[in-house]
């Protein structure tokens, strides 16, 4: 397993070995004690799984406050997406920046975001699937989210907003002047 920190350090892409022969390929995407040794200790709780049909397709950026806030690493079993993480915690000297990744189901690059961050991706292909796990169960009273093209953040998606597919959340979601951060 490969580890990369980011230029925000705690975001880390994470490329695990990938055994190959003429019927495919085994990888190892997860083991808490090679995680725990590259300094990612979460104890994941739960797995989620989207499915997007259309290139374009824009989740995000979202967050969980505290005390229910995840950390979430994310891999793509289908397609390819551009993963986004802005920090959103208001005492780090990276507040404000963000950092983006292209993952693949070919490539097989996972990316870390820890607790304190907004996240989001953009399909590049369509019928795209991504799985990510998550350290704290889902609580609707904590989820919330931060307009995926905001000018302040100017995160290069590499889109036009007349190009995304959004959810109906993440087309009202606030501006970042707007969020008041939580983290």
């Amino acid at each position: 397993m490969d580890v990369t920190a980011l230029d925000i350090p705690d975001v880390k892409l994470i490329t695990p070995r990938r055994f190959s022969d003429d019927r495919g390929f085994f990888s190892e995407t997860y083991n808490a004690r090679a995680f725990k040794e590259a300094g990612i200790g979460c104890d994941f709780v739960q797995d989620n799984h989207s499915f997007s049909v259309k290139k374009g397709t824009v989740r995000g950026l979202h967050y969980q406050a505290p005390p229910h806030a995840q950390a979430k690493l994310v891999r793509v079993l289908r397609g390819a997406v551009i993963d986004v993480a802005v920090d959103a915690r208001e005492t780090s000297a990276t507040f404000g920046q963000w950092v983006k990744a292209e993952l693949s189901a070919e490539n097989g690059v996972q990316i870390f975001v820890p607790k304190g961050f907004l996240h989001g991706f953009v399909t590049l292909e369509p019928d795209t699937e991504v799985a990510y796990k998550v350290d704290a169960f889902y609580d609707g009273a904590s989820d919330g989210s931060v307009k995926w093209d905001d000018a302040d953040l100017a995160i290069d998606w590499g889109l036009s907003a007349g190009e995304a597919s959004l959810s109906e959340k993440d087309a009202k979601a606030p501006s970042w002047r707007e969020f008041k951060s939580p983290f």
